[in-house]
């Protein structure tokens, strides 16, 4: 069958590229286009676009790049209706996905959708376009059953989180060696997980960055997106304490003692690899005003929204200066308080439904199909 998928973030790289690697085991003869990243990319297939030419972040800069944002949207209607796929496979990014989704169901190709826009955070109204446009939702956040199918009268699946396959599966890293490869040294890491966009990690890093001097005892190691160079960082790096490490964010949690982590996918991730952190987000200011008007959850960070209390610290906006981030990773390195947080993640993971979305996605879609 022919398979059209459509990821705009690394996030999505990540899970999409996960999900073609079942399809391919499950279809050998999956013919598979998409959008995404490496990820997708190493997975097979053909890739159309990279994310890294779909990323524009908060409202501003979405009015800013308008322009290219629907000729984008232009190009992707003309590459699928040349493709003649069999289904359309979209990955979150609702603000693309929903309007292709739209067209496409007009068109009578079918649409699944993994990993649910967070309809539930804001545009609560978007669920009309979903049961109209989209014929399976595949989700991967325990909570959005009841709020799909008791609030809404919208069938769904629950079929967990991709995260577990993407930690378990992982190539696992022996510490000394990963250290040695990387030019740290033997004091415990604080790793610094700044986001994947130009915009969020300057916000975020300069502000990182302050409290690296009241740690002496500790090294602060920043991960670095795939999706930008070198360059772009090197001025963040005019402190010996910091260093930087590329492309291998997985490795680096493999070997954290603690992280300071942009709000965001990677929140999860770092709690599924039992390492305690703060959650930090800094917006530009018109977007912030804009969102917290129209955004009305307790929490930013997945891990509190799965558990509905407050696991991890979250430091918003004027709440993420120097004096805050000491205090709470202060907090992070005494032993009591790691055993607690420790004890929270092994229930996180259990409410997140083990292994195996991945396989249970591609099931699913192959079986709607035939």
């Amino acid at each position: 069958m022919k398979y059209y998928i459509i990821a705009g973030e690394a996030s999505g790289d990540l899970h999409g590229s996960n999900l073609m690697k079942e399809l391919f085991k499950k279809d050998p003869q999956a013919n598979i286009r998409f959008w995404g990243g490496d990820l997708m990319q190493a997975a097979g297939g053909t890739l159309v676009k990279h994310y890294r030419e779909l990323a524009f972040m908060g409202f501003a800069e979405v009015v800013q790049n308008l322009k290219t944002i629907l000729n984008n949207i232009k190009f992707c209607k003309q590459d699928i209706l040349a493709f003649q796929p069999d289904v359309i496979i979209f990955i979150d990014y609702p603000g693309f996905n929903m309007r292709i989704a739209e067209w496409a169901k007009k068109l009578g190709i079918k649409t699944h959708y993994y990993i649910s826009p967070q309809i539930w955070a804001w545009k609560e109204s978007r669920i009309k376009a979903i049961r109209r446009d989209v014929d399976h939702m595949y989700i991967i956040l325990p909570f959005e059953k009841n709020f799909y199918e008791n609030k809404h009268n919208f069938a769904v699946e629950f079929v967990g989180h991709p995260l577990i396959d993407a930690v378990h599966n992982r190539e696992k890293t022996d510490a000394a060696t990963f250290k040695k490869e990387h030019g740290l040294d033997e004091r415990p890491v604080i790793a610094l997980l700044p986001g994947s966009r130009k915009q969020e990690i300057a916000k975020m890093l300069s502000v990182m960055l302050s409290v690296t001097d009241d740690f002496p005892d500790y090294q602060f190691v920043i991960a670095g997106a795939p999706s930008l160079d070198y360059s772009f960082y090197e001025q963040f790096l005019n402190n010996s304490n910091v260093k930087f490490i590329s492309n291998k964010t997985y490795g680096l949690l493999s070997i954290a003692y603690a992280a300071l982590v942009t709000s965001g996918t990677a929140t999860l991730e770092t709690a599924l690899f039992k390492v305690p952190e703060v959650v930090c987000y800094k917006g530009g200011w018109i977007s912030y005003q804009i969102a917290k008007r129209i955004i009305t959850l307790k929490y930013i960070s997945l891990v509190n929204l799965i558990m509905d209390k407050e696991v991890v610290k979250e430091l918003i906006q004027d709440d993420f200066n120097k004096k805050n981030i000491r205090e709470e990773l202060q907090k992070l390195l005494t032993p009591e308080y790691r055993r607690n947080l420790l004890k929270q993640y092994d229930l996180l993971e259990e409410r997140l439904g083990g292994i195996g979305a991945s396989e249970k996605t591609a099931s699913l879609i192959i079986k709607h199909l035939t």
